[in-house]
This record gives C-alpha cells, structure tokens and sequence, in this order.
C-alpha cells in the first residue's frame, strides 16, 4: 500500500539497526492485531500518554544506521521521540562479555547492532503479560487478539486500512465484563489482575523514569504481578538488560539446554547466568534470536505453560 501523510523522523543511530531482532520482541503472536510485518519493515498500532497512534518503521534493506519513523494520530509527537530508545539507542552494552561462552560469543557476532529497545509503555505492556501468565501462547495470543480487537479502537491513518487496533484504554480494561474475558479464555484470576493494575496506570507508567529497583518494588507491590511479569514489562517498557524471564515454563529449560546441553531449572539458570550479571536478559535475549531451543519430544502440554502456579 502506498503511504502518505503523518508526520516523519530520521533517526541516525550509533550502529546500524537489524530492525526484526529489535522490534520482534513486541510482537505477541502472529495475528497480534497491535503490530504487523512487512518487507519494508514495522507497523505498531501503540496507545501512547497522548493517545492512540499507528508508527511505521523502516530500514534499508532491514539493516541500517538510519531509520524512517512515520507517525499518525493523537501520539505521534510523543511517539517519534520515543523512536530512538525503541531502536535500543538507550541500551549500554559496555561490561557485557560474550566470550564467557562460544555460542554468546557467536550470536553477538551475528548481531553486533543488537540492542535491548524501550517502548517506554508500562500498562500495555503489563496488561499483555499478565493476560500471558499461566498459559500457552497460543491462549494467551488469541485472548488478547479477542479483547483488543473488541474493546480497542481502530489504528490512527493508514494502520486502519491494515486492521491495526489500538490496545484499550485503561478505564475500558478496567469495564471488560467478567464473560467477556472468560469469552477470551482469561480465566478470572488474570481478569482481576487486569482489573486491579490498571486503576493504577498513571503510577504505573511513571516507572518509565525510576531506577530499577523503585520500578520494581513499585510493580511487584501489585496482586499478581511477581518476578516473571515484572521481568516481561521490564524488558520491553523499560528497556532493562539485566531481568531474566525466571518462571516461565520454557526459558530456564531453552537457556540451559543452550548452554550446557542438558535442561535444567529457574536455579541452574540463576547460576549460570551470574557471571553476566548486569547483562543477563541480554544473553537469554541473544539465545531466543538465534532460534536455541531445546528438542521437543513427547506431547505438547496444555498448562502451564508460561509459569508455575506461584510466583507470577
């Protein structure tokens, strides 16, 4: 489709920028109505402070120091100065030592221009892990699909013509009816969980500018909200090297298996990854691209999936 009209950034970033690696980790699930895929590059269909906006991405050749942002709608100022975190800009990868283990070593070869991206968004983010916790990804995709495509809007500008739909507002999160989740497949536990966060949106999203710590005692404070959601917004609100995916039902096993040869658990992981401490998503993050998953053999198991039934 041809594209026209919005507003336009370049940005010129310190190295060039393989767009997929940094930008796929905001994708959930492949009919994930909030963001889509092209050969040209990125969609995101985004609620911003300012409002809804549609944000076009693209790169020469997927791979380049200069960036096109295009932006539609209410938050597009906001939206095209967030671009250059949301590249990873904001990311320092210095102290990090990918030699401690040849294939780190050799995934950051492949990708030296990758970086850690911030969309600076706490709420959506932390409403699309919470609806995550405790089940497949599948569930889990095609329930958030149900409830944004429902109670969202249509994107701003061109992402309405590609069916983008802007994630709810946290009032209309908050007025989601109990059958329609339970409709979605969220069962009431993560409904109240919803419910209850986004009460909170304004406090929330000021995590953006805390330290780590006072982001993370500020999250986790929250019914429901343990150390694998906390880790999930704290990768992709905040941009932050360090928070590890520990609970989910496969990272533990995926890392391990990468790294030694044999699946092993959330400790083992803990153990392993101490010696990159300060930079340990950034090793887990680096595994995931380079497609290190253990075998799987046997049948696929329902739930759960994602985490264990405590520690969320």
């Amino acid at each position: 489709m041809e594209v026209g009209g919005g507003a336009e950034r370049v940005v010129r970033a310190s190295r060039p920028v393989p767009l997929d690696a940094v930008l796929s980790t905001f994708r959930r699930g492949g009919g994930d109505p909030t963001s889509r895929r092209d050969d040209a590059g990125w969609w995101f269909a985004w609620r911003t402070p300012d409002g809804p906006v549609t944000l076009r991405l693209t790169a020469p050749g997927g791979v380049a120091d200069e960036v096109t942002a295009q932006a539609w709608g209410p938050g597009t100022g906001w939206m095209l100065e967030q671009v250059p975190a949301l590249l990873g800009e904001g990311d320092d990868p210095s102290g990090f030592d990918p030699s401690l283990h040849p294939l780190v070593r050799d995934e950051w070869r492949r990708r030296p221009g990758w970086r850690v991206p911030r969309s600076g968004l706490v709420v959506q983010n932390l409403v699309a892990s919470v609806i995550e916790q405790k089940v497949t990804g599948k569930e889990a995709f095609a329930g958030y699909r149900r409830l944004v495509r429902r109670f969202g809007e249509p994107a701003p500008g061109p992402g309405e013509e590609l069916h983008l739909a802007v994630p709810p507002t946290p009032a209309d999160w908050a007025a989601v009816p109990s059958w329609e989740w339970l409709e979605a497949g969220v069962d009431p536990g993560r409904s109240r969980t919803v419910s209850a966060v986004v009460r909170y949106a304004g406090r929330l999203e000021e995590c953006v500018g805390m330290s780590p710590e006072a982001a993370r005692a500020r999250l986790t404070a929250l019914p429901g909200i343990g150390r694998w959601t906390w880790a999930e917004v704290a990768q992709r609100a905040l941009g932050l090297p360090d928070e590890v995916s520990f609970g989910d039902y496969h990272v533990a096993k995926d890392i391990t298996w990468a790294l030694t040869g044999t699946p092993q658990d959330d400790d083992a992981l803990e153990a392993l990854l101490e010696p990159w401490r300060g930079h340990r998503y950034r090793v887990q993050r680096l595994l995931e691209l380079g497609g290190h998953h253990r075998p799987r053999r046997g049948a696929r198991m329902s739930l759960p999936t994602h985490l264990p039934t405590r520690g969320r």
